[in-house]
């Protein structure tokens, strides 16, 4: 048998193929035959059970008994080369192909490419690849792997545009290499084009192709093209694989279709960790804690345990509802196990729901103790400090981000430049957008144009403000048109005000918010025109203010309340103990509630009154802060409907005209009421005391910058900025009356400021007129 080739060939044969790999190999090595197949079925077969050292001992003990390798021999040991990372080795094999030969198989030349490229060494592959005479499909695929692996994406893009070019023949690997690559740098319209290139082009959809089509439309919100893949998943049968109905929870929870994405979760019988996690993800997205919590119960009771991602996903919600108890359980959970020591994700996670929960002591104290940060971990701190307006503390650490040679991103850019805006870093974040392309290497985004816009609004610079939207190269977005007619609204630049208010009138938003930023501007220049095309624009458009929503931490968990929801089982329980709070505060003084709704107002303090017998408006009121009303129990006078209960847009108080049974007019307090450019039909109501009669004065139309004096005990004044005006406010300066009881004076048209003595409501009366530059000297 040892001097019978074709005997040992058939043995070896035989023996391989059932991968009888000790058989084999003492057929192969104690024959005295010198032909090179034996020993190239023993190395195949080596590499075909994970051998690959056993490969490379095989193909030396071949070399020292003089058999010549071939062809078929190359390809094997230069895979086994690559797989156990010996490049030595596989350089040596390489000076051995040279050597025996100029030209080789096409076979080997691939797999020199490949082994290369599997020690990263993609510029030497590319030389081979260039010197190749011919090429195949596994070439271009081989190649443009390579430059994948490496994050090289122009690079594989340029490749496979010349592979479509020169009519290669193009398999589904290549097509998925290119459009996950597109994917991982955030190309998701590209993404989706290949995709659809790929069915005009015949090739036939696998489950890694439609997962990374539904992670581009969920990515962009494209869930129309979501829809399309999921009905080719159905035809395909792809719906059975784990992995893509997790992509199709994903895709419809991030397109904000949370319904149908948690019918697809309760269709998968067996839930794996990603399952979960994929729904947990889609509910945190969308901001929806209540789900989240309720979700990430059932998970633990179901007996799965949370992994990093699972955690991650929760953290930022435990901010974004201040549940930083929650968030602190979860620090504790992670600390405790050894396996998240590592993980950076988590780590970061942490120091994000710490900064975005305004605890930037707690995220720094996460921060330090961290052995390893990336540009994620400096910008979620840096995000934390500029939003307390610590732009100098965040513009430190961006300092020490760059000496660490930590290379920032778009996302950090706009963390520091929005640190700079909060605290009026003008120069600095002037700097910080110039060197972005010049030295940091980023082109700037509409977000950070965004930022810019901010910047030199809040600054005051609202000619730089107007030069960045007008010169930049985007298109501007609602928000920059929006920042900067609040800015103009702070300053008074009503010529650049009502441009901006404009522009934002022209893109037809439904954002209540800037709808009412546009009428205030309106109203501030005088334009009753523009002001009623506002209002009929947002009746048109149906836009409506989103109902106010407050969290209660009972102990046991969250509990939401919106305006005017009596959903709860407990309402009928909940709201007499809310009115009974609302009087207690009333009786303490504390009857007022802060705007937060436009950051140009905030801190504007209105008065609160409410009946006892509410009206549906007032119930709405008891049920939330959102909505202010001022309303008392007035007697309806015939042809006069409407009663001053504020002046912001958008409240309606027409159910006052049914309001027939009010009789009783009580206003306790004094005020002093300021209206600004508005022509509504008003009542006003004048407190009187005991033994004096309640007194109604009506205003058909009240002039432009009109003050209305009330005073209790006495009488009250309708004046404007005319001489007449004056001398009535020079009058009343000097009464007794004025100074003895006036304690609450008004601020602007947003509602009531209380004064805490009629010192303080004078000095303040004294402000507003000079803010009217009505010349009186008290």
């Amino acid at each position: 048998m040892e001097q019978n080739p074709l005997l040992v060939r058939r043995l070896v044969d035989f023996y391989s193929s059932f991968d009888l790999v000790v058989d084999t190999r003492i057929v192969v090595e104690t024959s005295s035959v010198s032909n090179t197949l034996p020993w190239n079925l023993l190395i195949s077969l080596y590499n075909r059970n994970g051998l690959f050292g056993e490969t490379l001992s095989a193909y030396k003990r071949m070399v020292d008994r003089g058999i010549v390798a071939d062809k078929f021999t190359y390809p094997s040991v230069l895979k086994a080369c690559g797989e156990i990372l010996d490049l030595g080795f596989g350089r040596e094999v390489h000076r051995a192909i040279d050597a025996g030969s100029d030209e080789w198989d096409l076979f080997v030349q691939n797999a020199l490419v490949a082994m290369y490229g599997r020690f990263g060494e993609a510029g030497v592959a590319h030389c081979l690849f260039d010197k190749m005479p011919v090429r195949n499909t596994v070439s271009w695929n081989t190649m443009i792997s390579i430059y994948a692996s490496k994050g090289m994406w122009e690079q594989a893009m340029e490749l496979f545009e010349k592979m479509l070019e020169q009519d290669v023949e193009v398999n589904i690997i290549t097509w998925n290499t290119i459009a996950g690559g597109c994917l991982r740098k955030g190309n998701f319209n590209s993404a989706l084009r290949l995709i659809s290139q790929m069915v005009l082009c015949g090739a036939y959809l696998d489950p890694v192709a439609i997962i990374i089509g539904l992670g581009a439309c969920s990515h962009i919100g494209a869930i129309k093209l979501g829809k399309q893949i999921h009905s080719y998943v159905i035809c395909s049968s792809y719906d059975k694989y784990d992995n893509v109905r997790n992509a199709l929870i994903t895709m419809y929870a991030r397109c904000q279709d949370l319904e149908r994405a948690y019918m697809m979760f309760l269709l998968v019988e067996e839930k794996s960790i990603i399952t979960w996690n994929s729904m947990l993800s889609g509910f945190s997205h969308m901001d929806r804690s209540e789900e989240a919590s309720f979700l990430f119960r059932e998970m633990l009771l179901s007996g799965i345990e949370p992994n990093y991602v699972t955690i991650a996903s929760i953290l930022p919600l435990c901010a974004r509802v201040a549940n930083l108890q929650h968030g602190k359980e979860f620090h504790c959970y992670i600390t405790r196990r050894q396996i998240f020591k590592d993980c950076l994700l988590l780590w970061n996670a942490l120091v994000d729901m710490y900064a975005r929960s305004g605890k930037v002591v707690e995220a720094k104290r996460v921060f330090d103790s961290m052995s390893t940060r990336d540009e994620v971990t400096y910008t979620s701190l840096i995000a934390g400090y500029g939003v307390q307006g610590d732009g100098e503390t965040a513009l430190k650490l961006f300092d020490e981000m760059i000496k660490f040679q930590i290379n920032p991103d778009h996302v950090t850019m706009v963390a520091v430049l929005s640190a700079c805006s909060h605290s009026g870093l003008v120069i600095e974040g002037q700097m910080l957008f110039e060197k972005m392309s010049t030295v940091y290497g980023i082109i700037p985004r509409l977000e950070h144009f965004s930022c810019m816009v901010d910047l030199y609004g809040r600054a005051g610079l609202l000619n730089k403000a107007k030069g960045i939207i007008t010169k930049m190269p985007y298109k501007p977005t609602v928000a920059m048109w929006a920042t900067l007619l609040g800015a103009c609204r702070i300053y008074g630049k009503t010529d650049t005000g009502e441009w901006a208010a404009g522009k934002l009138l022209e893109m037809k938003h439904e954002n209540s918010g800037y709808s009412e930023l546009i009428a205030n501007m309106y109203a501030a220049s005088g334009r009753q025109d523009k002001l009623a095309e506002v209002k009929t624009s947002m009746r048109d458009l149906g836009v409506k203010k989103a109902p106010g929503c407050s969290w209660v931490d009972v102990g046991t968990g969250f509990s939401s309340f919106l305006v005017g929801d009596t959903s709860n089982l407990q309402s009928g329980e909940i709201y007499p103990v809310l009115g009974g709070l609302t009087e207690l505060m009333n009786a303490a003084g504390y009857v007022c509630s802060e705007d937060s709704e436009d950051e140009n107002s905030r801190g504007r303090t209105k008065f609160i009154r409410c009946s006892s017998s509410c009206s549906e408006g007032e119930q709405m009121w008891k049920g939330h802060f959102r909505y202010d009303l001022t309303t008392s129990e007035i007697e309806v006078i015939s042809g006069r409907v409407k009663f001053l209960t504020q002046l912001k847009e958008g409240w309606n108080m027409d159910y006052l005209s049914k309001a027939e049974d009010n009789k009783a007019c009580q206003q306790i307090d004094p005020f002093i009421f300021y209206c600004k450019n508005h022509d509504e039909e008003l009542l006003f109501c004048v407190a009187s005391s005991e033994k004096a009669k309640s007194e109604i004065i009506t205003a058909a139309t009240v002039p432009n910058c009109a003050i209305l004096i009330i005073i209790n005990h006495g009488s009250a004044v309708d004046t404007s900025c005319s001489d007449q005006g004056v001398n009535l406010i020079k009058s009343l300066r000097s009464e007794d009356t004025m100074r003895k009881h006036l304690s609450a004076v008004s601020l602007d048209d947003e509602g009531f400021r209380q004064c805490s003595s009629s010192v303080a409501a004078l000095q303040y009366l004294q402000e507003l007129t000079i803010k009217m530059r009505l010349e009186i000297k008290w």
